[in-house]
């Protein structure tokens, strides 16, 4: 007899933290975002050598892209994928498995002076591999073909983490690499997929539930096709060429089309609700990052490219991933989806540190990449403070 989700999980006799894929990653995610941060912090300050084959940038680059953001979308994709397919979340020991295994990569990767590097490298892959066949293995059982773009996008994502490696092997500053690029693609176009299905469908429960009267466009219509299909263009001509011209142009009518797609969405009708509103900030961030990238392209004296990837790395990846993260353990917990001083503090602070460190490429002051790197610091801090206990607690 087929168990729904609810009872495979009541199944469950063990801690209630491996009882659904979102518990352990969101909250040990967060914590190696402080962890992380206070490193590169010390490294930053010359406070601290870190025991790693890497640089300190490419490190603190890899720890927060492939690091971090790679325990979010293991988050959200096992808690996702059994909504879309109907089948059994992964809970247990198969769960502390798959976290073990991102954990080892992060020691690894942390402490890689002291191994061979090809330990360094299956150890990090390992976690994004079975975390994909996992993944593959559901889509095709559930038979839930419409989602095998976020596999591809996850793929590829993984095969960036090779290439970063590699760039290191082979003694380039993987920071500004090919790798880098092409994970944080990866990682923007998951944003433009997965958020163009949630943010409007959230927003308009939101506003209907207020009783407005001004509800956001239906996803997935030829505005949208057309966002997401010259995003794909567009980010691998970033890529490959990251200082053409053509590249400058093409950033500048994706991020316009992505202006267009957000504002169709009925976000200036949520700030009542941060919970929802931090949905529409933190993707506006994906059009904010190409258009400025573009002018960094044309214009480096003016804005340095570092400057613009930012609003990408900090502003959308940061934002957005916090935002799914507050939503979905108030959800997943039994609490209500509202979002108390914690949570609304959590925003600000990731927002503020994105907009400080923004400026800070114009205006390099060290306090600056401090003061940005703090509020960071608060954020995730505030999500481990707030948020640790309801995900370590079982469902109300």
């Amino acid at each position: 007899m087929t168990q729904s989700t609810a009872e495979q999980m009541r199944r469950w006799q063990g801690p209630a933290i491996l009882s659904f894929g979102f518990r352990p990653f969101f909250l040990l995610g967060a914590i190696w975002a402080v962890v992380a941060m206070v490193l590169w912090i010390m490294a930053l300050s010359g406070h601290v050598d870190l025991p790693t084959v890497l640089d300190p940038v490419s490190w603190h680059a890899h720890a927060f892209l492939f690091g971090y953001t790679g325990a979010i979308i293991a988050g959200f994709l096992l808690t996702a994928v059994p909504n879309w397919t109907g089948r059994l979340p992964v809970v247990g020991w198969s769960l502390t498995g798959l976290v073990g295994l991102w954990g080892a990569g992060r020691v690894g990767v942390l402490f890689s002076e002291a191994l061979p590097y090809w330990v360094v490298l299956v150890g990090d892959l390992a976690f994004p591999i079975v975390l994909a066949l996992m993944i593959l293995r559901e889509i095709v059982a559930g038979k839930n073909w419409r989602n095998l773009i976020i596999l591809l996008l996850l793929a590829v994502f993984t095969l960036a983490n090779l290439v970063f490696h590699l760039e290191v092997q082979n003694g380039d500053y993987a920071a500004q690499g090919y790798g880098a690029r092409l994970g944080l693609a990866a990682v923007m176009l998951m944003i433009a997929v997965i958020g163009g299905r949630i943010v409007p469908s959230f927003t308009r429960n939101w506003l209907v539930r207020e009783g407005h009267d001004q509800l956001p466009a239906s996803p997935m219509q030829a505005l949208d096709k057309l966002a997401l299909l010259s995003s794909l263009p567009a980010f691998l001509l970033w890529v490959l060429l990251p200082e053409a011209s053509t590249t400058a142009l093409v950033l500048f009518i994706v991020g316009g089309g992505h202006l267009v797609r957000l504002a169709r969405w009925k976000g200036i009708f949520t700030f009542a609700e941060p919970l929802v509103a931090i949905l529409h900030v933190a993707y506006g961030f994906v059009p904010m990052g190409a258009l400025a990238m573009g002018v960094a392209i044309l214009r480096p004296d003016i804005l340095p490219a570092s400057a613009a990837q930012h609003l990408w790395m900090a502003g959308a990846l940061g934002g957005m991933t916090l935002a799914v993260m507050t939503r979905a353990s108030l959800g997943h917990t039994g609490r209500p989806l509202h979002a108390g001083v914690g949570t609304t503090i959590i925003y600000l602070a990731i927002i503020s540190s994105t907009v400080i460190r923004f400026v800070a490429g114009l205006w390099p002051e060290e306090v600056l990449y401090h003061i940005a790197g703090g509020l960071w610091l608060v954020a995730f801090m505030t999500f481990s403070v707030v948020y640790g206990p309801l995900l370590l607690r079982p469902r109300l």
